[in-house]
């Protein structure tokens, strides 16, 4: 990792740790279903401007600099939406951003994927603001893989646990949370059995 990335990945903890991690005294219910008194709220965290496009600057870079080449960039909306779009921008006119719906829209054109058209000719990198378990960028993995394009990395701004990394790992992908629980700190969730 050069100086400035580390530079502004030691400045993005600081945020991170500082706006986007609540301690609560007693355990609280996790979108895996899982228990903790940790919650990392990455969009609060993130929602200065200069702080997203520090996320977003400090995730492209991450990836990059891996030697993984991509052109979209997205995932299951709402935790992929601000790092598809910031990513996308951050690196201007080699990548497109999407977005995957829950469901499909269900009128006009009735799209399940929002922006990029993604088909065999795109390298795609999916992105989530936390992971815990991995359910919400293992279920836009799928529906990616659908369309024909090839996901060739996936990212999320924090990775509370250890399945998510198994996971890319068993399909060949690279996996590059920009932090761990480990960073934060921070016990982790859903270790594999």
């Amino acid at each position: 990792m050069n100086d400035e990335l580390g530079s502004m990945r030691a400045e993005l903890l600081e945020v991170v740790r500082s706006k986007a991690l609540l301690q609560f005294d007693e355990p609280r219910e996790l979108s895996s279903g899982e228990m903790s008194r940790d919650f990392v709220d990455v969009k609060r965290g993130l929602a200065r401007g200069a702080d997203l496009w520090l996320g977003c600057a400090v995730m492209a870079r991450t990836v990059v600099g891996a030697g993984v080449g991509f052109n979209a960039v997205g995932g299951l909306t709402l935790g992929a939406d601000q790092f598809s779009h910031g990513v996308a921008t951050y690196l201007a006119d080699d990548c497109e951003w999407f977005v995957v719906r829950k469901k499909p829209k269900g009128r006009g054109t009735n799209q399940l994927i929002e922006g990029s058209q993604l088909d065999a000719s795109s390298r795609v990198l999916l992105v989530e603001d936390a992971v815990t378990t991995g359910g919400s960028i293992q279920q836009a993995y799928s529906h990616v893989v659908d369309t024909g394009a090839t996901v060739v990395a996936a990212s999320t701004m924090v990775d509370r646990g250890d399945e998510a990394a198994g996971y890319f790992e068993e399909r060949g992908v690279a996996y590059l949370p920009v932090f761990t629980y480990r960073d934060l700190g921070i016990e982790p969730i859903g270790r594999r059995r």
